[in-house]
């Protein structure tokens, strides 16, 4: 969550009126409670009429459109009504800017955990449960690869033409970006990085599938259920389009943590004695799907690739000063392994 006060982001007065005007409850807005969040927006929960509901609306200086972004977020939540994918339950939107000052959504509590903050004692204390939950996490991206966005009105939410051939220009233009940044030693201090990426382009997949991907979707934008190994809810949707659901699958292979628990962000989860392979988890979404899953290598390897570059973005902005040297180096560590990883898979099924 973003570290401003929501007190002068949202103003309960202004929100009880428009609340008002679509019969949402009735009397005082009670117990607002800020939320943490994965990412930078405010989450703010309240209760009004016995009925609890959280607000989400972006930050006072969002990245980009915070307000496009909620208004795609809604929309996308709004269209999985009624879908059997997990995932926070859209009570209303507004698109408008008038009333708190940015375009905003109310929701339904999720009733449940993020396994990257703490495991519950019926988590923690059960492999079988840990290793349910990591299938339930692929159970997850089946479900958003079997729902017909066309059917509810999402045709026009993503560009679909080109779509996997513009992935490597999209993040090689995004790294060379980062030359503006003074001091920054280039991607040269990333070892293999022009190999992944001369990889991708000769092996791009012919074809594929269109439907919705999360776009962000790993261990840490789910919430599991609080009385067993299920997905309660997908959450932080904001990089939501239409294009290939498999590289939803490619980014679990590059964020998964390795067999003894060791994670590439740094949080990892304990226990983790118990949670699948990634082998495992390709092979369940293989068994799964109807959609050719013959280049999860290449998926798997992008995720690798595109995370490593964003990433690598806090480490030119520690170069130039303009970010903790500390963390920095940490992210740049985190990269280097990311690549170290794609190349480790294609070295050892020898497709370079």
């Amino acid at each position: 969550m973003s570290g401003e006060p929501w007190q002068d982001l949202v103003d309960l007065g202004k929100l009880r009126a428009w609340m008002d005007a679509r019969d949402l409850g009735g009397g005082p807005i009670e117990n607002p409670t800020a939320l943490a969040g994965g990412t930078q927006n405010i989450l703010l929960r309240f209760e009004r009429d016995s009925r609890s509901y959280v607000l989400r609306r972006s930050p006072r200086s969002p990245r980009g459109d915070g307000n496009a972004t909620n208004r795609r977020e809604a929309r996308v939540l709004g269209a999985l009504t009624g879908s059997d994918v997990p995932h926070p339950g859209l009570i209303a939107a507004c698109s408008l800017t008038d009333v708190i000052g940015a375009a905003f959504y109310l929701m339904e509590p999720v009733k449940g955990f993020n396994a990257t903050l703490a495991l519950p004692p019926l988590h923690a204390g059960d492999g079988a449960t840990r290793r349910r939950m990591g299938f339930a996490l692929v159970d997850g991206a089946l479900a958003l690869g079997r729902f017909d966005y066309k059917a509810a009105g999402l045709e026009d939410f993503g560009k679909i033409d080109g779509f996997l051939e513009r992935q490597v220009p999209r993040w090689r233009a995004l790294l060379d970006s980062y030359r503006d940044y003074k001091d920054w030693p280039g991607p040269a201090s990333i070892p293999g990085i022009a190999t992944v990426a001369n990889w991708l382009i000769g092996n791009t997949p012919p074809r594929f599938t269109p439907g919705l991907l999360h776009g962000d979707y790993h261990l840490a934008n789910v919430m599991f259920c609080n009385d067993g190994p299920e997905l309660a809810a997908i959450v932080d949707w904001e990089l939501a389009t239409i294009g290939d659901p498999l590289l939803d699958m490619g980014w679990v292979m590059a964020t998964w943590p390795e067999p003894d628990g060791r994670s590439i962000s740094g949080n990892p989860i304990e226990p983790w004695e118990g949670f699948p392979r990634i082998e495992e988890l390709l092979a369940h979404y293989a068994a799964g799907s109807t959609r050719d899953t013959s280049y999860m290598r290449w998926y798997g390897v992008l995720g690798c690739y595109k995370l490593g570059i964003i990433l690598e973005g806090t480490h030119a902005r520690a170069c130039a000063g303009v970010a903790s040297k500390l963390t920095g180096d940490r992210l740049h560590g985190a990269s280097v392994t990311l690549f170290q990883r794609a190349l480790g898979w294609l070295e050892r099924d020898k497709l370079i």
